[in-house]
């Protein structure tokens, strides 16, 4: 089993932590926070979270599958797209406020420049029945990428605590998804609790 990494150097508004020990994995440098977070954005067609998974656990072994897990359950409670603030946090954590800045360009540069290209395109090719096919094409594999992801990250939870997190998992697929109520308010009643029954069954 692979040593844990140790958080980033302490910075104002980022949690403190301790230096690097030998052999553990080295936290990302500036340019490497950088090119992690533009590489997520440039292969994540069709949906970023699941990408951006594969690629800060699996590949880079940045965070741990339940490090992420956590990090995204605390960046969708913000305002904003969950991969933003995730960007923020994961640069926050290993650079300080210099790493949450680069992350951010890293993640939006690229998908900038590309959606401005693909705005105008579209805007001159919306009519043409192969346009239509195609993002229809392109919606339908995008819900296919965020089904896998959430399976890979409901089934280590499932797995470890299932009495505590299945009942509210399938709340919230009811709430959401069949009976259509905002996502807000029920966050607000299901997250209590949550923790009231996770906080219970320790």
């Amino acid at each position: 089993m692979r040593n844990r990494r140790p958080p980033a150097a302490s910075h104002a508004g980022f949690a403190p932590v301790s230096s690097p020990d030998p052999g553990e994995t080295p936290r990302p440098t500036l340019l490497e926070l950088f090119g992690g977070f533009t590489r997520i954005a440039a292969f994540a067609f069709g949906g970023v979270l699941p990408w951006a998974r594969f690629v800060l656990v699996e590949r880079r072994k940045w965070l741990t599958a339940d490090e992420f897990t956590d990090m995204l359950a605390l960046c969708q409670l913000l305002p904003g797209p969950n991969i933003v603030n995730m960007s923020v946090a994961i640069g926050g954590r290993f650079r300080g406020p210099a790493g949450a800045v680069v992350s951010v360009l890293g993640l939006m540069m690229l998908p900038t420049a590309i959606v401005l290209c693909l705005g105008a395109f579209y805007a001159r090719f919306a009519d043409v029945p192969a346009v239509g096919n195609a993002l229809t094409a392109m919606g339908a594999a995008a819900a296919g990428l965020v089904i896998a992801m959430a399976a890979k990250i409901g089934e280590p939870v499932l797995r470890r605590r299932f009495l505590s997190a299945a009942p509210f998992v399938l709340a919230t697929f009811v709430a959401v998804a069949i009976l259509r109520l905002p996502l807000w308010p029920v966050i607000l009643a299901l997250a209590p609790l949550a923790i009231a029954a996770a906080w219970r069954l320790r």
